[in-house]
């Protein structure tokens, strides 16, 4: 089945210690249904593999994960469940509101007076602060690129 955590709320699922309602299943991801859902239909596409977050998440298993959550949204689409939307939502870490550290995507139904509230307080930022974050990102990503054919933007250090 993978590699487990005995501490973990989807490891305890995965070995059959905690009951869950399961909708699929696949020798990588199970999909099962969220027990404190925002609305009725919320789906979690979990890693039968435990990997904390998505920084100990073999990108393999994620791209698997993220087209299942994908047929999850379709899915949701056409259950005859109340959705005239989808949002995917993957929290990684206790700054982004994670709460079971066993990586995990939520899919859920979106419908007009739904009383959901995803709010943030976005504001405009400076091209040169944007270009100064793409430096920084992509110095980091470089040795995690995988292809020769990468190309990284922007091609220069920023202006001190």
């Amino acid at each position: 089945m993978g590699i487990t955590s005995d501490s973990c709320t989807y490891c305890d699922i995965l070995e059959g210690r905690t009951e869950a309602t399961l909708v699929f299943q696949d020798e990588v991801v199970i999909v099962v249904m969220d027990e404190n859902p925002v609305n009725p239909g919320h789906a979690l596409v979990v890693s039968r593999v435990h990997a904390a977050g998505l920084e100990d998440l073999d990108e393999e298993v994620g791209a698997h994960m993220w087209r299942l959550a994908q047929r999850v949204a379709r899915g949701l689409r056409r259950s005859g469940l109340r959705c005239e939307g989808v949002n995917i939502f993957v929290a990684d870490g206790e700054a982004a509101l994670q709460e079971v550290f066993h990586a995990h995507i939520h899919v859920f139904p979106r419908f007009e007076g739904d009383n959901v509230v995803l709010d943030a307080d976005c504001e405009p930022r400076e091209r040169r602060l944007l270009l100064n974050e793409a430096w920084a990102l992509q110095k980091a990503m470089k040795p995690l690129a995988g292809t020769a054919s990468a190309e990284m933007f922007p091609q220069r250090a920023p202006a001190s």
